[in-house]
């Protein structure tokens, strides 16, 4: 593994940071060096030309735990729509938006290659509705709506204020892009996606009402496949845990894109995490590598947080 703080473009080195040489207490020294499976998976991954994005830090000291190439920008898929969230929370708290406003299907585009609504038989819901839906399920309906009535504008302006120079939601979900739209749905980086969690569970993104309210939402998201696979959380209700574990997380899926930031805290720490993966998806096995990366991390977080 490298040590070079500037990495050759076919090899990201993972590192752990070493900013500091305090001596650290029991629970961060043993989280610390529980990540080396993480750190040699990453690498492989690395190593057969995948980018690979990740940042881990420790919510209750700040302390960089892990540390990849978390400053590169990378597509991100449908965790982009975190900052969207974020807006339409602020829009409902100062009264700009009204939740209870319906929507028409109708009145979208159609997107047909994935989501709940376009399943469901209630041709119009109301917009308190669709921020559970595009949180929760990722719904692609939900979130071009919440999208279109918030606008571009606002959640670029969102995004620009919390501080996010490497994270952009770029466009809105598609069926087929072509040459005259955006390529990608939205592009971020490990470091504020990581951090961005972090402020949301400190009840520091914009106030802790607005932080409250995105950190719900997201704590009813059903995809627990990747990282959250190693939590053994019931997908569908795990906002509650009657073991003590606190899990927020948001995932985003693409063609050769597997990206997911979170936080999760136990009863010997708590984290906020970000993991990007950009990849060659040319058959299952490559696939399934980029997931098992996500999970061998997943068991490391949970080694660390309990």
């Amino acid at each position: 593994m490298g040590t070079s703080s500037e990495p050759s473009p076919s090899r990201v080195t993972v590192r752990r940071s070493q900013r500091s040489t305090r001596r650290l207490p029991r629970r961060a020294a043993l989280g610390r060096r529980s990540f080396d499976t993480t750190l040699r998976t990453l690498d492989r991954l690395a190593a057969s030309g995948a980018q690979v994005g990740v940042h881990v830090v420790d919510l209750d000291s700040g302390e960089e735990v892990l540390l990849g190439d978390d400053h590169v920008t990378l597509p991100i898929a449908g965790l982009g729509i975190v900052p969207l969230l974020i807006e339409v929370a602020v829009g409902f708290a100062d009264g700009t938006l009204e939740p209870f406003e319906i929507i028409e299907r109708s009145s979208l585009d159609p997107v047909t290659t994935a989501g709940t609504w376009r399943h469901l038989k209630a041709p119009a819901l109301p917009l308190c509705d669709l921020a559970v839906l595009a949180a929760a399920t990722g719904d692609p309906l939900a979130s071009n709506a919440l999208l279109e009535r918030v606008t571009h504008e606002k959640v670029r302006a969102r995004i620009e204020s919390l501080g996010l120079t490497r994270t952009a939601l770029l466009d809105r979900y598609r069926d087929q892009r072509g040459p005259d739209d955006a390529p990608r749905l939205a592009v971020g980086s490990a470091r504020e996606l990581a951090r961005l969690f972090s402020e949301l569970v400190n009840t520091r993104v914009v106030d802790p009402a607005v932080s409250a309210q995105v950190s719900e939402w997201l704590s009813l998201n059903h995809d627990l496949s990747l990282v959250a696979s190693a939590t053994g959380l019931d997908p569908f209700a795990h906002d509650n845990d009657a073991h003590g574990v606190l899990f927020v997380n948001k995932t985003g899926r693409e063609a050769g894109i597997r990206a997911e930031a979170g936080v999760l805290a136990g009863p010997r720490a708590g984290i906020s995490y970000a993991l990007i993966v950009a990849f060659d998806d040319l058959s299952i096995m490559h696939r399934l590598r980029v997931h098992d990366a996500f999970r061998v991390l997943g068991v490391e977080l949970m080694e660390y947080a309990f």
